[in-house]
């Protein structure tokens, strides 16, 4: 199936799908990471609304006043979370929101260049517009009093990017925040046989004089020209109609494209098997194409695990957020044996894997189970230096047979702790909570109740990430849970990162007597002491 839409997407996260939808989107995500990490995103952000608009009385006049005020709030509670300059990711309709540092909101004035010679965009876009190959094409479109006018193009093999302002009746930049998910307001890309290319991206800053659209063509092929349709149909709260189609030849654009081949190069390391494509070296960026699989025999002994799983407590449970998978940690030197670039790497007084250098990355899953196409792109090199990719470490991401047994309301006298593959763990409040949800798709606003269990605690590095989770009650009833926490850079006193856990359920009615937590899923990390090594160019 091709991939759901954001409603879609959010109404699976909050179980308003018949059940055919639901299975359908639910063995969609076993095969599409991007659609995953959607999911992921709605229900860290349906956890952040029920825990903090929740309250215990409400007026009489409550449902009016929010459904007055509901336009207002969305578009608030965006601005609220953004930091000073933010990257929002569009993915088949949905969204997913990640912040991009920066240090200063220069003025119009001090934007000599554009966009793209400011630290609002990454080093690679800087890079070249120092090399000369943003073009400067100022198409505008007025409306309303409103002018939308895009000013700089940049296109290579990775990417299209263009830099936009929003301008009043005297030319003055206004705020540059463009609302494309719950309005009717559209930015398409096609290729030149008119086929809609994914992977839009948006960036804005509070105060700022410019945004920035980007178009990853990461996994696009064959591609000639590109043309990019904005449809505007409200800015800042104005209704009118603002169309521009902007057309981007990239026949000379991949001319400054080289590939490299790595001719399969492989090895296979503690149950994953690694496969080099190739690399490719762009204005913008440097990409890496590679492939994990689990080995014949670890794949044997995986299926047969979550065999046994899903018998035990059902598909949807073993299937839904397992993620079952694998993945590297590496770094690439360059001729003088200094990491430039990092994935996935345990750096000194962090708690969990970062990176170095990355600009962005994706995973696709080839049909089986582990196996993994990745495309990862980086800052390029400001000369030219022969690279060299190290692999560090193996990540497998598998089923887990642990499991623990609580007594909720006895818990808050005699807290549950357990220690797990580097994880201490104490398990400290398991009760229900009601709330109301502001949520659009749950309009009428509803009163809904969950169930969450709280844990907190400290973890070693590298130790295993605890995944997805299942509760069983004492008649032997299952639930399934939606997994949040965080790992912290932050250590206890015991030098462990200090670690939360929540896990809730919105099927546990009644609270039992007794509950039995199973863990699903466990990633686990194996160094490589033998560093294997592959160069990234040519010999010749």
């Amino acid at each position: 199936m091709n991939c759901p839409t954001g409603d879609k997407l959010s109404q699976y996260v909050d179980n308003l799908l018949i059940e055919q939808e639901h299975v359908d989107i639910r063995t969609h995500l076993k095969s599409c990471e991007d659609c995953m990490h959607v999911v992921n995103a709605f229900t860290e952000e349906q956890q952040f609304l029920k825990e903090t608009l929740q309250t215990p009385t409400l007026t009489d006049d409550f449902a009016s006043l929010v459904l007055d005020e509901l336009e207002p709030y969305g578009q608030t509670a965006v601005r609220k979370k953004r930091s000073p300059w933010k990257r929002m990711t569009l993915v088949a309709g949905a969204v997913l929101v990640i912040g991009l540092g920066t240090t200063l909101h220069p003025s119009f004035a001090q934007w000599i260049g554009g966009l793209f010679s400011t630290e609002q965009v990454d080093e690679g876009l800087r890079m070249a517009s120092d090399a000369g190959l943003v073009k400067r094409i100022n198409q505008e479109v007025t409306d309303k009093g409103i002018t939308l006018k895009v000013e700089d193009v940049f296109a290579d093999s990775s990417r299209v990017a263009l830099s936009y302002q929003i301008l009043n009746e005297e030319g003055k930049s206004q705020d540059s925040y463009i609302e494309l998910t719950d309005s009717k307001n559209n930015i398409i890309a096609s290729d030149q046989n008119g086929k809609k290319l994914d992977g839009l991206s948006m960036g804005w800053s509070e105060g700022s004089d410019y945004g920035l659209i980007e178009f990853s063509l990461r996994e696009q092929d064959e591609l000639e020209k590109v043309t990019v349709n904005f449809d505007i149909v409200e800015v800042n709260g104005i209704r009118g109609n603002w169309e521009l189609e902007i057309p981007v030849d990239l026949k000379e654009s991949l001319k400054n494209t080289t590939t490299l081949s790595l001719n399969d190069a492989k090895t296979s390391l503690h149950g994953i098997t690694i496969n080099m494509k190739e690399v490719r070296f762009a204005p913008s960026s440097n990409e890496l194409l590679y492939e994990t699989s689990f080995t014949k025999e670890e794949q044997v002994r995986i299926d047969e695990k979550i065999k046994q799983l899903e018998e035990k407590f059902g598909e949807e449970s073993t299937d839904s957020f397992t993620n079952f998978g694998s993945a590297i940690q590496y770094h690439i030197e360059n001729e003088k044996n200094q990491a430039i670039y990092h994935h996935n790497t345990f750096f000194d007084g962090k708690g969990h894997p970062s990176e170095l250098g990355i600009l962005q990355g994706t995973g696709q899953q080839m049909g089986q189970i582990g196996h993994n196409a990745w495309n990862e792109s980086f800052i390029p090199q400001k000369e030219d230096t022969k690279l060299t990719f190290v692999l560090d470490g193996v990540i497998k991401t598998v089923p887990s047979d642990f499991s623990i047994k609580i007594k909720p309301n006895e818990l808050k006298k005699n807290p549950v702790s357990f220690e797990y593959e580097g994880n201490n763990i104490t398990i400290k409040k398991a009760k229900k909570q009601s709330m109301y949800s502001l949520r659009k798709s749950l309009i009428p606003i509803k009163k809904e109740t969950m169930f969450k269990i709280e844990m907190e605690g400290g973890k070693e590095v590298p130790s295993s990430d605890l995944g997805a989770w299942v509760l069983v009650d004492d008649k032997g009833k299952k639930y399934f849970t939606y997994p949040s926490g965080s790992i912290l850079n932050e250590k206890d006193e015991n030098g462990r990162y200090k670690t939360t856990i929540d896990l809730v359920s919105y099927d546990l009615e009644e609270i039992p007597e007794e509950l039995t937590l199973h863990l699903l899923s466990v990633t686990r990390y194996y160094e490589v002491k033998d560093k294997w090594k592959v160069p990234l160019y040519s010999s010749n």
